[in-house]
């Protein structure tokens, strides 16, 4: 530009017009966009989800039969894993969605507490499971032989 300032008026244009050059660009950038192809497939990735102590793993509910154990220190056993109640729901909401629903069997031991029974079988209740029984009360039962 200062090379501009200083010829004379007669003298031809000594600087580059760049308006048509960026023109040129701008429309090659727009047909190299049009052109690239859409994806067309996608690949499903399950993200971990965070949600605190709930969410760690589960085990996994058999296809036949569960087996919910509260041992003498309320501890909720399903199938020998420790669960809370919140993951008991989520269990038993699973296996109700199964097409064939699994016998779940309840079993508290001796020295459970009442309360955690009870509450253990009101969510049980809640969850609507169908095939469910109870097992091992035949130990604390003394039978008499005739």
């Amino acid at each position: 530009m200062a090379a501009a300032l200083m010829s004379s008026p007669d003298a031809p244009m000594s600087e580059l017009n760049t308006t048509p050059l960026i023109d040129v660009m701008l429309v090659l950038l727009v047909m190299f966009i049009i052109t690239i192809p859409v994806a067309t497939h996608s690949i499903d990735v399950d993200l971990p989800v965070s949600c605190g102590n709930d969410c760690l793993t589960l085990p996994k509910p058999d296809r036949v039969q569960n087996k919910v154990v509260i041992d003498s220190a309320d501890r909720l056993l399903w199938n020998g894993t420790q669960v809370t109640q919140a993951q008991l729901g989520a269990l038993l909401a699973e296996t109700t969605e199964m097409a064939v629903e699994p016998e779940l069997q309840f079993e508290p031991e001796g020295g459970a507490s009442y309360s955690t029974a009870a509450l253990t079988l009101r969510t049980i209740k809640a969850s609507g499971v169908t095939k469910f029984g109870f097992v091992g009360n035949e130990k604390y039962r003394q039978f008499a032989a005739n």
